[in-house]
């Protein structure tokens, strides 16, 4: 019970990888809110949470509407008297118009890097200053490896998630003396829908070739960074960058070659 009654809010937390912090949070003894824009299917995922003997709720929160992680806040703060813990999950690209710079029209690079750092800036604002108030909290922003290492696509999402990691870090810095910790937890590719619908078995293939680790996480891999953020076993920790990838971006650049080779002597 790491997290017992500590009171934490997640974004867009009804599905991948914030489902799987919501059950792993749950399951260590939080109170957690779900932050979601379909509150119907939000609210199904916390009754089948809650008949497991969890306390899971839920909140209404749009990504595309900035004042919404403002009332989110409030929303758990008018509920509980407290928010302990925040996790900024929410992210969002578009594979078809998220090209290189080449080919990325300026309109849509603005959109996707906006709506992703406003994600992350606005809640943690928002939670900030009850955070201050109450004695302290933790921030875990989900970014990705692909704000570590360039692609030759995605321009904006990688620009944005690059963003992330040193927001990560200036709030580390600026929020200590508050006893407000912040790191970030960097998924590389995790089995999600959201990989199965967007990317191909080919690239997958060849993606999970440069990867040490060969395979994808799992969504509770990168579940399981996130609760020990969120405790106490990290008190001593913040402004931290750690990424959950298979030690993908590790190795020399032409590794899974290598590999391969090494398996046909």
């Amino acid at each position: 019970m790491r997290l017992k009654d500590k009171v934490v809010l997640i974004t867009a937390s009804t599905r991948g990888i914030g489902l799987a912090v919501t059950k792993a949070c749950a399951e260590e003894g939080a109170i957690v809110y779900m932050a979601a824009r379909n509150l119907e299917r939000a609210g199904q995922r916390a009754e089948e949470l809650n008949e497991k003997g969890f306390r899971v709720k839920y909140v209404y929160n749009d990504a595309y509407k900035p004042e919404t992680y403002v009332s989110m806040v409030e929303e758990v703060v008018e509920k509980e008297g407290r928010i302990d813990v925040l996790v900024n999950n929410f992210g969002t690209s578009d594979p078809k118009k998220d090209l290189d710079i080449g080919h990325t029209e300026c309109e849509d690079f603005l959109q996707i890097v906006n709506t992703n750092l406003t994600s992350v800036f606005a809640s943690s604002q928002a939670a900030i200053r009850h955070m201050e108030a109450q004695g302290g909290g933790s921030i875990i922003n989900i970014s990705s490896v692909g704000g570590l290492v360039p692609d030759i696509s995605q321009i904006a999402y990688g620009t944005s998630k690059a963003a992330i990691n040193y927001m990560t870090k200036l709030t580390a810095v600026q929020e200590a003396r508050h006893n407000i910790r912040c790191n970030a937890v960097l998924p590389g590719m995790t089995a999600t829908d959201a990989v199965q619908d967007n990317l191909s078995e080919e690239f997958r293939e060849f993606f999970l070739k440069h990867t040490p680790i060969r395979r994808m996480g799992k969504p509770e891999e990168i579940a399981a960074a996130v609760v020990y953020f969120a405790g106490d076993e990290s008190a001593y920790t913040t402004g931290q960058i750690m990424d959950v990838s298979g030690g993908f971006g590790k190795a020399t650049p032409i590794f899974g070659d290598m590999a391969e080779m090494k398996q046909k002597r």
